[in-house]
């Protein structure tokens, strides 16, 4: 159901998360392909033709779409691995550059016009990515350091007085094992989904005031909501770009810890 719906009772009432994130099959009969479903199968295409048509037949001058891909190559190689990767960097750019895009696609799907709907904003898309990384560094951690030595890397760091092992070794436990990849797939779920709601509330009170009840105490407030729309657009792109950072920095920053524990 749209948030700009007329509603019945001629009243104004805020989007609910039922209105903004639960949807009807596309097709009849098949529950689980819907809208986000839709958008996330766009979102890979989307990624995979840029991609394609950036890296399939390179130029030593590049142009265009090839150009702009390298840029964001180039931002994720310097910002994202080598800060954590180090030699190995270069290794590990297909798996980051492909998690930045994607993110970042599936949260611009927000602000694009007809879509306007962040994939990320349903736990389950980034709970996926979260998990997958997680059995990644696990698999990393155990080949490269041994099951034992991954375990003992992780909660008993070395150089500290063994009394503080008590109390830390569980705490390394349940960060890395539990919490990480929990907060790893919520930072990202969390800032969608609240990005979301406000930029539905707020194009709601515009689309409301100045054209369903329309009054001269109402049109300012119109006013306000469609200017505050147009501000928290922007700062929306800019959250956006910011959480698929995050997300690669982050899956970074664990392959990294599981091939290099002394960091």
């Amino acid at each position: 159901m749209s948030a700009l719906t007329v509603l019945a009772d001629d009243q104004f009432k805020a989007p609910s998360p039922d209105e903004l994130f639960t949807f009807a099959p596309i097709i009849p009969g098949v529950d689980w392909f819907t809208k986000p479903v839709l958008l996330a199968i766009l979102s890979s295409i989307i990624v995979i033709g840029f991609c394609w048509a950036a890296f399939a037949n390179p130029k030593v001058v590049p142009r265009g779409v090839q150009n702009a891909a390298e840029y964001g190559y180039m931002f994720v190689r310097d910002q994202v691995a080598r800060p954590f990767l180090g030699k190995d960097a270069d290794r590990w750019m297909g798996l980051l550059l492909t998690l930045f895009f994607l993110v970042f696609v599936w949260n611009i799907m927000g602000v694009v016009p007809l879509l306007q709907f962040p994939v990320a904003s349903h736990i389950a898309f980034p709970a996926v990515l979260a998990i997958s990384i997680y059995v990644l560094k696990v698999y990393l951690g155990i080949k490269h350091q041994g099951a034992i030595g991954y375990f003992k890397n992780m909660m008993f760091p070395p150089g500290l007085p063994k009394p503080i092992y008590i109390l830390l070794s569980p705490i390394e436990f349940l960060s890395n094992l539990i919490i990480a990849p929990f907060t790893h797939a919520v930072r990202l779920f969390a800032n969608m989904f609240a990005g979301h709601m406000l930029l539905a509330f707020f194009s709601m009170v515009g689309f409301w005031f100045l054209f369903e009840k329309l009054t001269p105490l109402g049109a300012p407030v119109g006013v306000i909501g469609v200017i505050m729309t147009i501000i928290f657009t922007g700062f929306e792109i800019f959250i956006q770009f910011l959480q698929a950072f995050l997300f690669a920095m982050l899956a970074s920053m664990y392959i990294g810890n599981a091939l290099h524990p002394e960091h």
